[in-house]
Order: C-alpha cells, then structure tokens, then sequence
C-alpha cells in the first residue's frame, strides 16, 4: 500500500481525533452534572461514583480485546462499529429513566468507547511512520483531551443549566455520524500482518481483577470491610491468574514481555498514576464547586477553566518536546506540578481561598497538559508496528484504570470522611486525605519520569523490541512451515 500524502495523514489524525473528543468530552461534561444528576436521580456518593466508573471500568477490561481484535481484523472496521455502539449507548444515556438504567446504559457506551480511542490511536501509529511526525501527531492527539476538558466543563453547564443534564450525551451524536462517514471515505484500513488468537481465559480474568477491585473500593464505606472481602479475594486471585496464565499462552491478551521495557512499564504506572489524579481532582472539585460554595453547573464550569486552559496550551508543546527532547522534561515538569497542586490543596486548604483555588487549578492543568504525549509515545514507540495495537490499548486501558480507581478511592475517603453530615459543613476536612492521595499520584509521576527515561531505560526497550520481532518473526516462519 502506498505511503499517504501528508494531507491524507492529517485528515485521518482528524478523524481519529473526533473520536477522542467526544469519549473525552462525555466524561469532563458529565462531571459538571453530577449534582443535578443527584438531585433527580436521588443518588448517593457511590451512586455518582458508578455513573463514571461504570464507563471506565468497562472501557479499560475491554481495551486491550479491542486493540488485539483491531489487529487481528481490521482497525477500520473495528472503530466504525465502536463509533455506532458509542452513539446508540449515547441516545440510551439520555433517556435513562433512573440511576440503574443510567448506570447499564453507560456500559452501552464503554462497550463503544473501547472500540475508539486504542484502535484510533494504533491507526495513527501505522500513518506517522516517522518518529518525530508521530511525536507531533500524539502532541495533537493530547491537545485534544485540552480542549475537551476546556469545552466539556462550559458545555456540559450551559446544557445542564438550559437544557438539563440528559442533553450532554446528545452532543455525542452529531460528531459521532461525522467521524462515522469521514471514517468510510478516507480511512484506509490496516490489520497486523499476521492474526492474533483471542484470549478468552485471560479476557474473563481482566474483567474479575477490575470489576471486583472496584466494587471494594466503592462500596467499602457504605457496605463494610466484611462485605466486600469476597470481592478482594476475588481480585487478587484474578491477578495471580493472570500472572500465571499469560505467559503460557503463545499469543496472550495481556503479553507480559511488554514490561521487559523501562519505559513502556514506566509509561504504564504513569498513565495509572496520572488519570488517578484526573479523575479524583475532578470528582472532588465538581462536588465542592456546586455543593459547597453553591454554584450552579455554568458557573461551576467556568471555575474549571483555570485548569483547562493549561492543559489545552501545554499539550502540544509537551508532544514537540517529546519529538525533540525525549520524554523526560514533559514528564518531570508534569509529575512537579501535580504534586505542588495537591499539596496546595492538602496542606493549605486551596479551596478556602479564591486565589489559591485558581493557583491549584493551574498547576494542575499545567501537569496534566505535559503528561499524555509522553506516555503514549512511550507505550507505542519501542515496539514493533505489528503490536501496535495491543501497545496501544494497554496505555489505554491503564488510563481508564486509572480514572476508575482515583474516583473510587477519592470518592470512598470522602464518603467516609463526610458520613451523613451536610457536604457544606465537612467537606473541605473529608476531602484533604484524598488531596494527599493525588498529592502522591504526582510524585509518582516525578519518580517514574525520571527513573524510565535514562540511557538504561532505552536499552531495556530495545532489546525488548528486538526480542519480540525475533519471537514473531520465529512464530511466523513456524505458522508458514505448517501449512
């Protein structure tokens, strides 16, 4: 197949983009409506908690089969069906008669959104071929979630304030059938050159280790530690399986050779440390914003730009940064500023003070604009083309866990920290231990930049690289002689 202009390129990153905006913008608008989605709902704390973690949860346990599957046949055909289940579960979302229904509908949506962002993203990784055209492409691909987060918060607000909260999943449809038939026209499609078996073992026991581990951690507070035992005994047996299933199988869904590389497993922990922070700072400043200084859900918005705006600027320079510099100063500058952040809110009390509130809100911004490029050029990188999906939907889905697991844990300290007294009276005390929990996702962050981008990590990614072209170039041979 001949190589794409690079207009063409730049009308598939478009494209690819499209889909990354409207899974991200579902998200950050949807935060903004969580108090008024309380209020008809009469939901609880860990009822809000499931209206965003059940999509998570559910788009990272199938990541990993979408990319693989994605490979195995055909990236196009595999993001256009995700597009078409994404919006449908939209539509469903929007007439959910109650929180349950919201609830299952929004694992419509997951279903969907799994098919999207990995696969758009290995799509990208086949079109950019040169090394620092992908770094720049990635750099775009990050600005997106930027712009998302600046947009999501006032459209999700002006919707909400006008219109109600059902009416943020109905943005979703117009973008939606656009990327749609842009996607029929001008994307070509691309499959690994060689197929990979599914996995339905090791499937089963990605969806146990996170269903359950999430369901502990959500419901510990309102159930009791003696409750969700079972499901922790769940989770750890699920992971013990997974460690010793996977590296039995030829083709595995989860190929634990990946993490051989410093970077890709420094890549990994990052995403999770990260999308932790994003997703707790989120869930805890929307709650405060509109129940405890009383804002409504456009004006809640507004106070969120302090943190959009930086995120949106820093996102593209940090994708340049990456293509000239490597990963290291995005990821240092990322992993001190997400710390700084939760610190000011731990420590000081940030939200008492408008000045400080914008002052953490920034920062934040600041640090989570510079992490995505580097992560992801880390994951896709150091491996080879022919595993780009896969290497791609593992950074996805340790994103998404991420996510799940900051609005689980942050949202169970403050539902135990609040009890049954008002949010107005309690809420900044309940809230500081979870400040202190992003305050160390961050330096996570800091830690792992630096320890995963030296001289010694890159040799650990090239002679992971070379080991799996050996092993699938022997695997490929072998296939050839048996038939």
């Amino acid at each position: 197949m001949p190589e794409p202009s690079h207009r063409r390129r730049l009308l598939v990153l478009a494209i690819c983009c499209m889909s990354l905006l409207i899974v991200s913008l579902d998200n950050t608008a949807l935060n903004v409506a969580l108090p008024s989605m309380q209020r008809e709902l009469h939901a609880t704390t860990s009822g809000l908690q499931w209206t965003i973690d059940a999509y998570t949860l559910v788009l990272a346990s199938l990541l990993m089969l979408a990319g693989s599957t994605a490979d195995r046949i055909g990236r196009k055909k595999v993001f256009m069906s995700g597009l078409v289940i994404f919006c449908v579960g939209s539509l469903l979302c929007s007439l959910a008669p109650s929180l349950e229904l919201l609830i299952a509908f929004r694992t419509v949506q997951a279903v969907g959104g799994s098919m999207l962002n990995p696969v758009a993203m290995s799509i990208i990784t086949n079109t950019f071929t040169d090394a620092r055209e992908r770094a720049r492409a990635i750099g775009v691909w990050g600005a997106v979630v930027g712009i998302s987060m600046a947009a999501g918060p006032l459209v999700g607000g002006l919707l909400v304030e006008s219109v109600g909260w059902r009416s943020i999943f109905w943005v979703n449809l117009p973008v939606g059938l656009a990327a749609l038939l842009l996607t029929l026209r001008f994307v070509p499609e691309s499959r690994a050159p060689r197929a990979r078996r599914p996995d339905p073992v090791g499937q089963l026991l990605v969806i146990a280790l996170f269903g359950s581990l999430t369901y502990a951690i959500i419901e510990a507070p309102d159930a009791g530690p003696g409750t969700v035992a079972p499901f922790g005994a769940v989770a750890l047996a699920a992971l013990l399986g997974l460690l010793g299933y996977e590296p039995r199988r030829a083709e595995p869904l989860i190929d634990l050779r990946f993490f051989r590389s410093a970077p890709f497993s420094g890549a990994t922990v990052t995403a999770i440390s990260a999308f932790a922070a994003l997703g707790g700072f989120l869930f805890l400043s929307t709650l405060y914003l509109q129940n405890v200084r009383g804002l409504d859900a456009l004006h809640a918005g507004l106070w969120m730009l302090p943190m959009a705006a930086p995120t949106f600027l820093c996102a593209p320079l940090s994708g340049r940064l990456v293509g000239s510099r490597g990963p290291r100063l995005p990821l240092l500058v990322a992993g001190a500023a997400m710390t700084a952040s939760g610190v000011l809110f731990a420590a000081f009390e940030a939200e008492t003070s408008n000045l400080t509130l914008f002052t953490g809100y920034v920062l934040f911004g600041i640090g989570f604009g510079f992490v995505n490029a580097p992560i992801t050029n880390a994951a896709v990188s150091g491996m080879p083309r022919a595993q780009a999906g896969v290497a791609a939907a593992v950074a996805s889905t340790s994103r998404q866990l991420g996510q799940t697991l900051g609005v689980a844990v942050v949202g169970a300290v403050l539902a135990a920290g609040v009890g049954s007294a008002p949010y107005r009276d309690t809420f900044v005390a309940a809230a500081r231990p979870g400040w202190w929990i992003l305050a160390g996702c961050g330096l996570a962050v800091l830690v792992l930049g630096w320890a995963s981008s030296g001289r010694w990590a890159r040799r650990t990614a090239e002679r992971t690289a070379g080991a799996l072209e050996s092993a699938d170039l022997r695997d490929a041979v072998g296939a050839a002689a048996g038939r």
